[in-house]
């Protein structure tokens, strides 16, 4: 009996029986889904975990809720009221207020306390500046991720278009699209990202997104080619084009949906690469503005003292954790979706 009349018997259907699969990895569900959930609550919800603005703050016994006004003002649905205007909330007189865990802003410069030690006002201790490197991470949680979600976002519609062409027609498209990919691999990616990055006038995160996404795809296109080449001649595809179904709704509406899976293990792959790339171009000092605090600009901080351990140790930390654990959420798909695995 093969797999499918095995589901079918169980009444299974395929993306159950990956689910399945999945939960019984423990290492790919902790290690890996878990932490990159737990990364994405980090980032999204950056502001109310270090901020040097309270939740919330009485004076003269009025409430404010600067960090949800906050939101309101850059929306340009409210503005500040007049005691609150360019405010130093730590040093307000207000009556009572409560505080973020973390009471800095990443960028917030205190030349007072120059490479400090963790301690109990630091934990992660503080760069040249005076800068909190624990608001740093976790504001540069907010970079790390959205550049690989980005990024990869831009390179898996390209590669799947692309590849999807190349697995569907076949011949000369075909060739001439294996010639290409055989070109953007002779080129090393990060160096083409540098050589890019240096034609830019005013960096931005935005290009550094679009960039990786740009030169990204490759990967995802042979992946996504070699599928197509296997479903292309499969009976439900040549009843498609029996009945008249066009080339683009029979490679998008029928081919894709039964071959998206294992392209999703490369995406899942491929979003730690580019993580990585990002940290490696702030850790240069390359693309990212020099304002920007990232996870790869606060170990750039470390070369200019070495005897500061923790602007290395905890940034290249963070890096590794989110490295890892796509990585181990990438392989858990991958197990996961083997059709040799059997319950």
């Amino acid at each position: 009996m093969d797999e499918t009349a095995q589901r079918k018997e169980k009444g299974q259907s395929y993306s159950q029986l990956v689910w399945q699969q999945l939960k019984r990895n423990r290492l790919a569900m902790l290690g890996g889904f878990w932490v990159i959930a737990m990364l994405t609550c980090l980032a999204l919800f950056a502001d109310f975990l270090a901020n040097e603005k309270p939740y919330y703050i009485k004076i003269d016994g009025a409430f404010y809720f600067p960090i949800f006004r906050g939101y309101l003002v850059s929306m340009g649905l409210a503005q500040w009221p007049t005691a609150l205007v360019n405010a130093d909330y730590k040093n307000l007189p207000y009556n009572t207020a409560l505080f973020p865990p973390v009471p800095y802003l990443p960028n917030r410069i205190d030349l007072t306390t120059p490479f400090e030690r963790p301690s109990r006002n630091h934990l992660f201790g503080t760069d040249r500046l005076g800068r909190d490197v624990l608001s740093g991470i976790i504001h540069g949680s907010r970079i790390s991720l959205s550049i690989g979600l980005v990024a990869m976002g831009i390179a898996t519609i390209i590669g799947i278009a692309i590849g999807a062409i190349a697995g569907f027609f076949g011949g000369w498209i075909d060739l001439l699209i294996n010639r290409i990919f055989e070109l953007m691999l002779s080129i090393p990616t990060f160096f083409l990202i540098l050589t890019v990055v240096a034609f830019v006038k005013s960096p931005s995160i935005f290009y550094i997104m679009i960039i990786i996404g740009l030169t990204s795809w490759v990967g995802i296109a042979r992946f996504t080619r070699n599928e197509f080449l296997k479903a292309k001649n499969l009976e439900y595809v040549t009843a498609a084009i029996a009945i008249g179904a066009s080339n683009r709704r029979t490679m998008f509406r029928h081919i894709l949906p039964n071959t998206i899976t294992p392209v999703i293990v490369a995406v899942v792959f491929g979003i730690a690469s580019a993580i990585l790339i990002e940290s490696g171009l702030s850790f240069l000092g390359i693309g990212v503005p020099a304002d920007t605090i990232t996870w790869g600009s606060i170990l750039n901080e470390a070369r200019g003292n070495t005897s500061a351990w923790w602007l290395a140790l905890f940034p290249g930390l963070a890096i590794f954790v989110t490295v890892l654990a796509y990585n181990l959420a990438g392989q858990g798909l991958r197990d996961a979706i083997d059709p040799s695995l059997k319950l």
